[in-house]
């Protein structure tokens, strides 16, 4: 019996075919049209060639493939399918890539190709996060993201792109589509194929061309694989760092409005504390950056993209902060102070929600889910602990008490929500949902046990001791427990963060059998 790729050697030498579409005849687009790539999948035999092509064509080393081919199989014996799907970029006519891009470095150009600036680049690499079909890809010689072209320059001279003129079934072409029409009357039926995110996600361009009766029960090829995604360490602790900054000023904004009723005031000391974990998170956000030394071109795109959103808001709350600790060597009332705090606060909010925001994204199920707003700003009962620590530390008794009273109560709201936040990936029924399950029980069932036993002794029995403490009046010995509870808490929260990053599962096609799919 012949493999695919014998019987189309033999079909070849019988009609006399010509391998590879050297130049190609695409017409002049007119108004409303854009190019774009149509994959025959009744044509393609599995060979690679396009990603063979791709790669010399574009000098990618073999890790990098801006062409991939998906495998997938379906069938009862005799009457099976086997299915392949070779997908590049979709050059979509909504690209979630140029919308998140903080630095603008995507342009789409008049002729529909989705390009990428490379120079403008900073490898934040939040571009492969957002993209539903895995499309952009981090280049890790280069520290920046890359991603098809389309071959503009070939196209350009009126000669094919390189995955075109290399298949050797003439699966792969590029033709000339008028998108409004597209987008209203084709898309659903002819943009979309097994195991592809739905095209109306960024209003993808690509044509299929699949084959008749594609029996029930398809899978793909690499569902055995599951890899856990990468961790984001800079990402953990600048997230876990900022949002506890937030809580410890308001806080202190809480203090300020007390003290100006007569009650305690605030201290130099605490304004401080408040301002030092975002100052330390921060700039370790630029850690995860392939270019660090362009990191403040992450501010460029505030119009479209919540990376720059929230560059400028948590870099306006750090600098505010460190300003507003200055006040305190001044005789400026409290009611001023408590003003001021209050619009230093909003920004702060407005930092940890675009914060959120950028991971409420469709490419990544497990993060796009109203759990991801309401764990992040939950963080902040332990901006509130460390408060409480320093007005202990500071003998105003007074004051630590409603501090902690407080921040167990967000503790309380916090741990609701990481129980309802698993409750719910558990009971999922979406495909990344049910490997981010199965990433939780199989590769980190000792980290979420961890995550589980530390948020109740650090941020609900340590704090409650420390308040029996008080009322004792054995201020040494609640001083040490509070201060327990809140590194606790703390390894407790950046475990948390730790899950989010690594059980995560994008939305992508398929992959192949030997190397599941790419990932990042």
């Amino acid at each position: 019996m012949q493999t695919p790729l014998e019987n189309f050697i033999d079909y070849k030498a019988e009609t006399g075919m010509q391998c590879g579409n050297y130049s190609i005849d695409v017409p002049k687009l007119q108004e409303g049209e854009q190019y774009r790539f149509h994959f025959d999948a009744t044509k393609c035999i599995g060979c690679r060639c396009c990603e063979v092509a791709c790669n010399e064509q574009n000098n990618n080393p073999a890790d990098i493939k801006w062409r991939r081919v998906g495998e997938m199989e379906g069938g009862e014996f005799p009457a099976v399918m086997q299915l392949f799907n070779s997908m590049s970029c979709n050059h979509c006519d909504e690209p979630a890539c140029l919308i998140g891009c903080p630095t603008e470095s995507y342009i789409k150009f008049d002729n529909g190709i989705v390009f990428h600036d490379d120079d403008a680049c900073i490898g934040c690499q939040y571009c492969t996060w957002n993209c539903p079909y895995g499309v952009p890809t981090y280049h890790e010689e280069r520290k920046i993201v890359t991603k098809c072209h389309m071959c503009h320059e070939r196209l350009a001279e009126n000669e094919s792109p390189a995955c075109v003129q290399a298949c050797p079934s003439g699966a792969i072409e590029i033709e000339a589509v008028n998108v409004e029409e597209w987008k209203a009357n084709e898309m659903d039926e002819k943009g979309n194929m097994p195991f592809l995110p739905d095209a109306q996600i960024t209003q993808s361009m690509t044509r299929y061309t699949l084959p008749d009766n594609i029996p029930e029960g398809m899978f793909e090829r690499d569902e055995h694989h599951l890899k856990a995604a990468h961790p984001e360490l800079p990402l953990v602790f600048m997230t876990v760092l900022t949002q506890i900054s937030l809580g410890a000023f308001f806080a202190l904004f809480l203090g300020e409005v007390f003290a100006s009723m007569g009650f305690v005031a605030p201290t130099l000391v605490m304004a401080i504390m408040a301002f030092i974990p975002a100052a330390i998170g921060l700039p370790l956000s630029a850690l995860h950056l392939g270019r660090p030394y362009k990191a403040m071109m992450a501010m460029k795109n505030v119009k479209t993209s919540w990376l720059s959103r929230e560059a400028v808001a948590l870099g306006a709350f750090v600098g505010m902060m460190t300003l507003f600790a200055s006040l305190y060597l001044t005789e400026v009332s409290h009611i001023l102070k408590a003003i001021i705090a209050l619009v230093i606060l909003v920004v702060g909010v407005a930092g940890i929600y675009s914060q959120a925001m950028i991971y409420r994204i469709k490419a990544r199920p497990s993060w796009d889910r109203v759990s991801t707003n309401l764990k992040f700003f939950g963080v902040s009962y332990i901006g509130l602990f460390l408060l409480a620590s320093i007005a202990l530390l500071e003998s105003h008794v007074e004051i630590v008490t409603p501090l902690i009273a407080l921040a167990m109560l967000i503790a309380l709201s916090q741990g609701f929500f990481s129980y309802e936040d698993f409750r719910d990936i558990k009971s999922s029924e979406v495909y990344e949902m049910k490997k981010t399950k199965q990433l939780y029980v199989e590769q980190f069932s000792k980290v979420q046990l961890f995550r589980a036993g530390s948020f109740i002794v650090g941020a609900l029995l340590l704090p409650l001791l420390s308040l029996v403490l008080l009322s004792a009046d054995n201020l040494f010995l609640a001083q040490v427990i509070l201060i327990i509870g809140l590194l606790v808490s703390f390894a407790s929260e950046i475990s948390d963060r730790f899950l989010f990053y690594t059980t995560v599962v994008p939305l992508s096609m398929a992959g192949s059998f030997f190397v599941g799919k790419q990932r990042h």
